[in-house]
């Protein structure tokens, strides 16, 4: 796709997806709204680990780690502030701040990236485990308590900027997450071809020859995974207002299930993963409703289909055949026709041969 092309693409897109965030509040129900937003949350969480793991090169089983701080971060930071506008802040900063904490020791001590996943995985059920265990008066953060398995139901919503008084209805939390998933895809299009971008391509391409060339990957690792967590962060905040915060966001379940969807949507794209959280959490939900199969066999047997038959993903198929149907059809490459063949002229320079006479002559003029 040329330049201009992709341009054009890029335009028609961010158009389309302005068109659907003002219009959708106005044709769904509220409850649809509201799954609609937990939707586009979980797709920014799928876009998070997109950046990591398919420009980064670095899997993270981990993005459940900072998808919960997030959550947790706003709840406690909400509750004892009494209002949203720092909690917002805090909830950003304290997943970017422990995913930079983490990656200092993961790539300045080289970890390999069987450990690296380990390690993250790790990480995560850890964070399961301790707040899970928070259970009972005992265990607050101010005037937060942490509630154990139960979690902080009491999560406050979102308020307008230092403005308590006036909190988000859920149309308008909406219309702040359709436009933070928006932000975030073009924002990360736009990093990707930043020089920071390349480089970090280029490492996951070949981290030695980068090496050589004079780039310190660690910090360009460190840099990009520090994104990704703030990002997933951003997704831990928006679900707390959907939902509730609870040690269930840094379950397994939501570690595995953002894998699936950038495995499924196409590693190496940014907008096939958010198509992947979204079709398939859409899916999952409908399949819950009707009470047949388990929507966890299935969603495991989409995965084993794509990893096994569509190892590229959904996207890249489907940008492979767009283009082949764009591309115009050479036609066959006709054959010449054969030439006769043609005996040589005689030249004028070789003898003539005389006629061959068999038998006696005759004389044909009457003469004796």
């Amino acid at each position: 796709m040329t330049r201009r092309a992709s341009m054009a693409a890029s335009l028609i897109g961010f158009g389309l997806s302005v068109a659907a965030i003002f219009m959708l509040p106005s044709m769904l129900e509220l409850f649809t709204l509201i799954n609609a937003t937990i939707y586009v949350s979980m797709a920014i969480l799928a876009l998070s680990l997109a950046l990591i793991w398919g420009y980064g090169g670095i899997l993270c089983f981990g993005q459940a780690a900072f998808f919960g701080l997030g959550g947790y971060t706003y709840a406690v930071a909400a509750i004892n502030f009494g209002d949203s506008t720092w909690a917002v802040v805090l909830a950003m900063v304290v997943p970017a701040l422990f995913a930079a904490l983490l990656g200092y020791f993961m790539f300045w001590g080289r970890i390999g990236d069987v450990y690296l996943g380990v390690i993250t995985l790790t990480m995560t059920l850890i964070f399961f485990k301790l707040f899970n265990a928070t259970a009972g008066d005992a265990y607050k953060i101010g005037k937060a308590g942490l509630g154990g398995f139960n979690g902080i139901p009491s999560t406050p919503p979102l308020n307008l900027p230092w403005d308590v008084g006036t909190p988000l209805a859920p149309e308008d939390i909406w219309y702040i997450a359709a436009s933070l998933l928006v932000i975030l895809y073009f924002g990360s299009r736009w990093l990707l071809r930043t020089s920071f971008g390349r480089v970090v391509v280029s490492i996951r391409e070949n981290e030695r020859r980068s090496e050589l060339l004079g780039y310190d990957v660690r910090r360009y690792k460190l840099g990009i995974f520090t994104i990704g967590g703030a990002m997933a962060g951003i997704s831990g905040i928006l679900f707390a207002n959907c939902v509730f915060v609870s040690p269930t966001m840094f379950s397994l379940f939501y570690s595995a299930q953002v894998i699936i969807w950038v495995t499924v949507g196409g590693i190496g794209t940014l907008l096939g993963p958010i198509i992947g959280a979204i079709a398939l959490q859409t899916i999952v939900a409908k399949l819950g409703t009707l009470e047949v199969i388990d929507p966890n066999v299935v969603l495991g047997a989409i995965l084993l289909v794509f990893v096994l038959l569509v190892p590229k993903g959904l996207l890249p198929v489907l940008q492979s055949g767009f283009d082949r149907m764009r591309r115009p059809k050479t036609p066959a490459p006709v054959e010449p026709a054969a030439r006769p063949v043609v005996n040589p002229p005689v030249k004028r320079s070789d003898p003539i041969p005389a006629p061959v006479v068999s038998g006696p002559a005759t004389n044909t003029l009457g003469g004796s």
